[in-house]
């Protein structure tokens, strides 16, 4: 479990593919000291991942072809960069949300523009997210915790607004979004579980 606070930043040092699968590598000079093992839980971008491999510097990651299908982590190359949050300990502050790391959809940066100081930032997702975007709820983007600022929905999408401020935009990969670019979202978990227990009611 995440909360959707970024820890780091990293890039990525080598990606190979291996029967339709991938293995990412990640720089891990920024994460020195933190307590990882293999077998740990940790947020790439919004997607939780396991730790295959650790070394000094480097930290390894196998992606199956489930989760390739589901996000755009096959887009990675080396030097990218990368979201990342390790997972909650017991006692750890709670900054942002409940996040699973478990994508919900792809979406697409269609419009930024400055806001004061911040950056507002419009995003399309499926039209199948709708009901699971609510104005001044809690979203996900490429592990990022973020407050919905609008929603607006039509037959084939659903349309939503963030205010980045500029923390977040130096903090985070969010800053270095272009217009068209995919990002991962994951909706508020809440709002998952109750869409479900109202398709099991109907």
């Amino acid at each position: 479990m995440f909360t959707g606070i970024v820890q780091s930043v990293v890039a990525v040092r080598a990606v190979s593919t291996r029967d339709g699968e991938l293995t990412i590598e990640l720089g891990l000079e920024d994460l020195i000291g933190e307590n990882i093992s293999i077998g740990d839980s940790v947020s790439v971008s919004g997607v939780c991942l396991t730790v295959a491999r650790l070394s000094d510097h480097c930290l390894a990651f196998d992606v199956s072809r489930e989760t390739l299908s589901r996000t755009h982590l096959g887009k990675l190359s080396e030097g990218s960069r990368v979201n990342i949050e390790l997972a909650m300990s017991v006692g750890d502050r709670f900054g942002g949300h409940l996040v699973s790391g478990h994508v919900d959809g792809l979406g697409t940066l269609v419009a930024k523009e400055p806001a004061g100081r911040s950056t507002r930032m419009r995003f399309r997702a499926p039209r199948a997210l709708a009901p699971l975007i609510a104005e001044k709820g809690s979203v996900t983007v490429d592990g990022v915790s973020l407050t919905v600022n609008r929603v607006d929905d039509n037959s084939s999408a659903v349309e939503f607004e963030l205010n980045l401020v500029p923390h977040t935009l130096t903090a985070t990969t969010l800053g270095e979004l272009q217009i068209d670019h995919l990002i991962h979202i994951e909706v508020d978990l809440v709002a998952r579980y109750l869409k479900r227990l109202q398709e099991c009611d109907d």
